[in-house]
């Protein structure tokens, strides 16, 4: 009897645990990071000519702090979502690739130590960050992830069938290439449309890393709802960099082939992301989801 009315117990509680929540602890994590996000914003895409100043390390030319300001921006509204949804799959899928960003981060940081502005307050801020992130980020997903249950009702919007296939495929493409770039970025530094060094290759390799398990992690869930807020957040930080590459549109080398599938292949991507945005949008309304 005493056992029946346990396991009684622990089933009602798994029950009560799949209520797709996002728990108190993420809310407060994604509070806490915010600001240095914004902080990173402000100073790498407001003034990416004044990294000797105001960040952690010197960065030139100026096109490698906008990539990274335009990603932190994207992240202060990702996290701003994270902190204010009301469901977890709507903000799961990110967290994955947030999490390989950091580990990226901190072995470059190792790897590089010597390229810092080691007396500078924001040197300490960011060995901080990429010391607490990597362990912090993953250990809050394998938390919160516990309350979805997956479901879906049937008159939930799905993402099509091709989108799921071409993003993972796309996804699964630019993770390795991260990888490989990172540990090898050579081959990055002499045919990048702008000119790297092995540390901001490295960097930048952390991004396209971030990018590509997002992708991943998107596609594995069919619902347009758990996807709908990652979209918003590319679609930001697209059109960020996009913006900050024409402000800073010397920095390429423009008898470069590779500058113009890069850019080009930006601006494409960010006209689909808006076209199926648009899409799953009009659909959403149709079947009479509530918005949010």
């Amino acid at each position: 009897m005493t056992h029946r009315r346990w396991s009684a117990v622990v089933r009602a509680g798994e029950a009560t645990d799949r209520d797709d929540a996002v728990l108190p602890l993420t809310r407060w994590v994604a509070w806490f990071i915010v600001p240095f996000l914004a902080a990173a914003f402000l100073v790498l895409y407001g003034v990416p000519d004044r990294t000797t100043a105001f960040f952690a390390w010197t960065i030139r030319p100026e096109m490698t702090p906008v990539v990274m300001g335009a990603g932190y921006g994207a992240g202060v509204y990702f996290f701003y979502r994270v902190a204010t949804a009301d469901e977890w799959h709507t903000v799961a899928p990110v967290f994955l690739g947030i999490a390989t960003f950091t580990w990226f981060m901190a072995v470059a940081t190792v790897l590089h130590w010597e390229n810092f502005n080691h007396g500078h307050h924001t040197f300490y801020l960011w060995v901080f960050l990429y010391a607490l992130t990597p362990v912090l980020v993953p250990a809050v997903w394998a938390l919160n992830r516990r309350t979805d249950a997956g479901a879906r009702s049937d008159d939930e919007v799905s993402l099509p069938r091709v989108v799921r296939l071409f993003g993972g495929a796309l996804g699964v493409v630019v993770t390795a290439t991260a990888v490989v770039l990172f540990v090898d970025p050579g081959p990055m530094v002499g045919a990048w449309p702008w000119a790297v060094s092995t540390f901001t290759a490295r960097i930048l390799a952390g991004w396209f890393a971030l990018f590509g398990v997002v992708n991943v992690a998107v596609v594995r869930d069919p619902r347009w709802s758990a996807a709908r807020i990652p979209v918003q957040s590319e679609v930001l930080g697209f059109a960020l960099v996009l913006a900050g590459a024409a402000r800073v549109w010397r920095n390429f080398d423009q008898t470069n082939p590779l500058t113009w599938g890069v850019v080009g292949g930006m601006a494409l991507y960010l006209l689909g992301l808006l076209a199926l945005y648009a899409l799953l949008e009009r659909r959403r309304t149709d079947s009479g989801a509530d918005a949010s």
